[in-house]
């Protein structure tokens, strides 16, 4: 290992070394100056004395010098910058370093030498700290065929990964996406999956973006709507069509492809030697880190104390992963409930049969007052009880354990149309909109067992007016449907499609036919598939699997088969809703908290971001992957705390360590969270509930997380989240998109640009040791027949994992 202040070795530059020649230092010469042929023989003494004050000078344009200084560029290129060279020229740079030959000299002295950086402007804006490099052959640790075989299954899964990304328009790692490129037959166009406007914004705008006059949901007229497309839908096979006289060209994955490629994931996760290498790497990421810290961060403390105003608490935050009905915490709750049973207590609330009920009847029928309640009355917050047992999490969301408690006050279908819900979300969106730099994505549940679910919820969130610029949607869709078949609620599974995709066709077709959801659908950026991941599963998707209408059995279809007909319905909408100009969505499940592993491989290959992945630390294959896709990673330690996995054993550290996308959440704070903050003015007082700083704050004491680490995770959920493009570049800075250092504003994201160069040339390290190890082997096949025409790399060719 050697370390540099640049990132390279260092070697002493002889040319630097000049003799002091000056007249007057040669004191012992001067008796000799009295005449002429004493000056002439002082003169030429000097001149020897020049040539040989250091005999290991050579003159400038001596061959072995520039040898020499070569050899040590390309030490430097060959261990640092080796992602800025041509393809092919790694292996001749090798070859050269063994050059000592007269002939080689000779044709050395008449060729051009080549600038000593390749990219000096590039070079120019990289941060000054100490990195780590490793020389020699097979940096990796392994063999050059265990590495060969290895980048092959590697390279083919990321290839996987990129076909369904930008088959559905969601967004894929540009810097893995062009290392891809140089190994592809097509070109892997960067914006097919991710059309990003130009942004005005300078540096020194403003970190608040610009909020609208008008609120989003007061335009209700359908006539300022698009017109209708004229296009007809119908589900075939459990994926919609889109007709007018014939079908309409909008693609899908292929059902037979997608289990093809599912199975080769699952050959590959469970190949031994690719286990082994990328548990290599991911240990060797793991202790790169650690020294990167050692070296480098007093420097990174030192760059975050140079930004004014700038720190931990006034940088944006969004929390990626939450529920809207355990959004409150229950102290929060509690007062709410008591201050509508004081101001609503005649309020019609519930119909049980056929009667009308008032608020105060229903406590009555419990034998409760309002002084009677209290924080352990309503026992919804998750104890040891829950541990590995998810009913009786489910059951912690029933206030007093009672159900309809649960259906006046955080739910948006019920008799009084979900008004209380909606109250309550509005104040945690005040406290939000006061805290200024949190955000949240609240899930709400479509379920799928009547085809209105939609619009009453559009309409429930327009009426209530249910909205801040602090908070987007995202549409969760519980795996139930053993449930609702019981219930003889659906006959078949493509029943359950219908009710969840149909309506968003039909609005997107026609927005006025269903005004509200078109509004509503404009801040909904996804959608999540959610329930107990332990559930055992009985059925393995493969060709032999019924199809949606004729999936009639009793048992719940498997993980992977909800998530791919979502997927499938999904990249067709997301097609037709371009068509439109309308904004697409993206896949975001639960994913990985418990279970099987196959639920990640299927995570991998169809979703943007997952939530949860706590079962990536058992399957190093799958993490790597992960890491070089640079996949957003949702993670709730209180919340895996209290269901599956002790906080001491989470991976959230050893995930930021090797540097995986992973951002703090807190999934449920109703059950999860106490904080309770208290913002006062001249004019009102405030109770506003931050479980996401409390979430920080625990993380921070217990895992030691620097400022630095705090700020990675704070912009890496600003990264992932799904807030438009304009939007993120106010917080971030308008060059975010960029990669490296380059799209980092430490003004605005207070994380040092140092890290962000150390995350980046460390991807580009691992991205170019699998794509380097793939071109030398088909480099290798071309030599041996002789073929001197090298073309690009095919993307299935030299791939297959056996």
């Amino acid at each position: 290992t050697k370390l540099s202040p640049s990132g390279g070795t260092h070697q002493p530059c002889l040319r630097n070394i000049v003799p002091v020649t000056s007249v007057q230092t040669n004191t012992k010469y001067l008796p000799l100056l009295r005449s002429g042929r004493s000056q002439e023989l002082f003169s030429r003494s000097l001149a020897d004395s020049e040539m040989r004050s250091a005999p290991y000078e050579f003159p400038e344009d001596s061959p072995i010098e520039q040898l020499e200084e070569k050899r040590h560029r390309l030490e430097r290129q060959i261990s640092q910058d080796v992602k800025y060279e041509p393809d092919i020229l790694l292996r001749a740079k090798q070859e050269f370093m063994k050059t000592d030959s007269a002939p080689d000299l000779e044709l050395l002295k008449e060729e051009n030498q080549a600038p000593a950086d390749l990219f000096p402007s590039e070079r120019e804006m990289l941060p000054e700290y100490q990195r780590v490099s490793i020389s020699g052959e097979e940096k990796c640790g392994v063999p050059f065929t265990d590495l060969l075989d290895a980048a092959k299954c590697v390279v083919k899964a990321l290839f996987i990964r990129e076909k369904y990304i930008s088959l559905s328009m969601q967004s894929f790692c540009r810097t893995t996406t062009r290392y891809l490129q140089e190994l592809g037959e097509r070109a892997l166009d960067l914006n097919v999956y991710e059309e990003i406007p130009e942004t005005s914004l300078t540096p020194d705008a403003p970190v608040h973006p610009p909020v609208s006059e008008t609120h989003p949901y007061e335009n209700v007229d359908p006539s300022s709507m698009p017109s209708d497309m004229g296009y007809g839908c119908k589900m075939v096979d459990g994926v919609v069509h889109v007709y007018t006289d014939k079908e309409v060209d909008l693609p899908y994955p292929d059902l037979q492809e997608y289990i093809a490629d599912m199975n080769v994931m699952m050959a590959l996760i469970i190949n031994g030697p690719v286990k082994s290498f990328c548990y290599r790497r991911l240990q060797y990421l793991s202790s790169k880190f650690q020294m990167h810290i050692l070296l480098n961060e007093m420097k990174e403390l030192a760059a975050q104390r140079k930004v004014p105003h700038r720190d931990f608490y006034n940088i944006r935050k969004v929390d990626t992963h939450i529920h809207a009905s355990s959004c409150m915490n229950q102290k929060h709750l509690l007062r709410f409930i008591k201050r509508a049973m004081k101001k609503y207590p005649a309020e019609i609330v519930h119909v049980e049969r056929g009667r009308g009920q008032t608020l105060m009847e229903v406590f009555e029928s419990m034998n409760l007052t309002a002084f009677d309640l209290s924080v352990d009355t309503l026992d919804m917050h998750a104890d040891r009880n829950t541990f590995h047992r998810f009913d009786k999490f489910n059951s912690k969301y029933n206030p007093i354990g009672e159900s309809i408690l649960r259906e006046i006050f955080i739910k948006t279908d019920n008799y009084i149309e979900g008004k209380y819900f909606g109250h309550i979300i509005k104040e945690v969106m005040a406290d939000l909109e006061e805290s200024k730099y949190q955000n949240v994505e609240l899930r709400l549940s479509i379920y799928g067992r009547c085809r209105d679910e939609w619009d009453k919820l559009a309409k429930w969130a327009v009426k209530h007016s249910v909205y801040s610029d602090n908070v987007r949607w995202l549409v969760q869709m519980p795996r139930l449907f053993d449930v609702y078949h019981t219930k003889r609620q659906l006959s078949n599974f493509q029943d359950m499609l219908e009710n969840i995709f149909m309506p968003l066709f039909e609005v997107t077709v026609n927005p006025r036919t269903h005004p509200e959801l078109h509004l509503f659908l404009q801040h909904v950026v996804g959608f999540d598939s959610v329930d107990d991941e332990s559930k055992p599963e009985h059925h393995i998707f493969n060709l032999d699997s019924p199809l949606p209408a004729n999936w009639t059995e009793e048992d719940n279809p498997p993980y992977s088969y909800y998530l791919y007909y979502m997927y499938a319905n999904m990249t067709v909408l997301n097609h037709l809703r371009r068509r439109q100009n309308l904004d697409t969505f993206v896949i975001r499940p639960h994913c990985g908290e418990a279970g099987p592993i196959h639920h990640l491989v299927s995570g991998f290959m169809l979703s943007e971001n997952i939530s949860h992945g706590l079962l990536l630390r058992k399957a190093p294959v799958l993490q790597y992957l992960y890491y070089l896709a640079q996949i957003g990673i949702a993670m709730s330690p209180l919340s895996n705390n209290s269901l599956f996995l002790s906080y001491h054993r989470n991976p959230l550290p050893e995930y930021l360590s090797r540097g995986l996308m992973v951002s703090l959440s807190t999934d449920d704070p109703l059950q999860f969270h106490f904080t309770k903050v208290i913002f006062e003015s001249s004019l009102w007082r405030s109770f506003g509930r931050e479980p996401l700083m409390e979430e920080y704050s625990i993380a921070t004491q217990v895992w030691k997380l620097s400022s630095c680490d705090m700020c990675e995770l704070a912009r890496n959920s600003v990264l992932m989240s799904g807030f438009s493009h304009q939007v993120k570049s106010y917080w971030l800075g308008p060059d975010y998109i960029k990669e490296g250092p380059e799209g980092n504003d430490i003004r605005r994201t207070n994380v040092p640009d140092i890290r962000v160069a150390y995350r980046h040339e460390t991807l580009c390290e691992e991205l170019n040791l699998i794509t380097q190890a793939v071109r030398s082997e088909q480099l290798e096949s071309i030599e041996e027949e002789g073929n001197l025409c090298m073309g690009p790399l095919q993307a299935g060719q030299g791939t297959k994992c056996v």
